[in-house]
């Protein structure tokens, strides 16, 4: 059985730290304590080692990137970092979102469903250790992410920061370009632009200032 790691008693009692909820009663983490309590002992009771990155709980084999346990606001989630080469007949993984082409998770709603897939999620890790060691890769397939009117419009109004967004890198305009085409509607979006449009013109992804600051 693997050792528990403190980090990890604190994100369960205190959250993730990625919002506002974080160190609160209602931080999403104290409505799935039973059930993250039980898929963490069914985690620690393989040869996985426990630690804590992007602020849950993420679960590595020799420095590797297996699986992250996590607590949403509807379901508590299992998320294999390279699903998509997971054997899963009984088709209990899914696609952790529409841009997601690697990863699989499993959502858990309740005890008895960790209890129900317990047998399953063993195996998840089983395989997902086994595609680890013999180094497969998941052939990444580039699918471009559309420029949202909203921006189109803002590029037109301010020649620099269309120049700056232009100068990050293929993943940080990626993830902009996903939390901005996130927003159903056109006045969220253009809220959302001007929220990142100072990191962006200084060249700073979206998630960089939360990871500069842990």
């Amino acid at each position: 059985m693997s050792k528990t790691n403190p980090e990890i008693d604190l994100y369960l009692k205190e959250g993730c730290g990625r919002c506002e909820l974080f160190k609160t009663p209602d931080c999403k983490v104290h409505s799935w304590t039973d059930e993250l309590g039980a898929l963490r002992q069914i985690l620690l009771s393989t040869e996985l080692k426990e630690e804590r990155k992007w602020g849950v709980a993420c679960y590595t084999h020799q420095s590797k990137n297996i699986v992250m346990l996590s607590a949403l606001k509807d379901f508590v989630s299992l998320s294999f970092l390279k699903g998509s080469l997971i054997k899963d007949p009984d088709k209990i993984l899914s696609k952790a979102g529409e841009n997601s082409h690697i990863a699989r998770l499993i959502k858990f709603k309740s005890l008895g469903q960790v209890e129900q897939y317990r047998e399953n999620v063993l195996d998840f890790i089983k395989q997902a250790i086994e595609i680890e060691k013999s180094g497969k890769k998941v052939k990444k397939e580039a699918v471009p992410e559309e420029i949202p009117e909203e921006l189109k419009t803002a590029f037109e109004n301010d020649a620099i920061f269309k120049e700056a967004f232009e100068a990050l890198t293929p993943g940080r305009k990626r993830g902009y370009l996903i939390h901005f085409n996130q927003a159903k509607q056109s006045k969220t979006r253009i809220s959302r632009i001007e929220k990142y449009r100072s990191q962006i013109m200084n060249g700073i992804g979206i998630h960089d200032i939360w990871k500069q600051s842990k």
